[in-house]
């Protein structure tokens, strides 16, 4: 069985259990782009979900546009709260990802974790790009998680990166731009850069953090120390916020 045909069947399977309520949650790097390209040759019409923090590149603004006239889709955009990124800006700084890991993730929570929340309330599953190779982090990653509510599924967690760029390039598929610059894992613009040789690819991810798992909160619940910091932080910043 070809990676394709193994995906795909995963698909079949997500659809036949959790039908229409089933999801593709994407910020349209290579790995969602061939999930949305193998639904669509099995005709499986389902919601593409991105969040747009308020910090993506440009390219990325660019890309989504490029996907949905390719599919002939629209993409469901999620946005954070304007009163939680005000509250949080106001006192803690528009980059205070660079003071620490609890600040980082603070951001993250604010501008992707909690929109994503809301819009899942109900949603019994979704679809994630997640790879085994991508980072340690996600070594371990099943292909239905069901330990995470909403399940999470990732179809393509067997497949290396070069199955990856196969697929994309034989099919002829929507690039990021950022590819071509050396990026191999693209988040918000501040928080990206590009790989060196023998970096794993999510390094370019807070690459400032040099002992900290390179999750944002949405695929990988953080534990210990940063996790109770920041939930502080959190409680603290929306007992601060104006209500929008």
């Amino acid at each position: 069985m070809t990676p394709a045909e193994s995906a795909s069947r995963v698909l079949s399977d997500a659809v036949a259990e959790f039908g229409g309520s089933l999801s593709l949650l994407t910020s349209f790097q290579r790995e969602g782009v061939v999930i949305l390209d193998l639904l669509t040759r099995l005709n499986f019409r389902l919601p593409v979900i991105t969040i747009d923090t308020g910090r993506l590149p440009a390219a990325t603004l660019d890309m989504i546009a490029a996907v949905e006239k390719h599919f002939g889709v629209v993409v469901e955009r999620l946005t954070p709260d304007e009163s939680e990124v005000d509250a949080m800006v106001s006192v803690h700084g528009k980059d205070l990802f660079r003071e620490g890991v609890p600040q980082r993730m603070l951001c993250c929570n604010i501008r992707k974790v909690r929109p994503l929340t809301l819009r899942m309330r109900g949603v019994p599953a979704y679809l994630t790009g997640i790879r085994r190779e991508q980072s340690p982090e996600r070594a371990d990653t099943e292909v239905f998680d069901r330990s995470t509510s909403p399940v999470r599924i990732s179809p393509l967690v067997d497949w290396r990166a070069s199955e990856v760029l196969e697929y994309t390039d034989r099919n002829r598929l929507p690039v990021h731009a950022l590819y071509a610059a050396g990026y191999r894992s693209i988040g918000c613009d501040p928080c990206t850069r590009a790989v060196f040789e023998g970096e794993h690819e999510r390094a370019g991810r807070w690459w400032w953090e040099d002992d900290a798992a390179k999750e944002c909160g949405i695929h990988i619940s953080p534990e210990g120390r940063a996790e109770r910091t920041v939930d502080v932080l959190l409680r603290d910043l929306l007992e601060r916020r104006v209500p929008a």
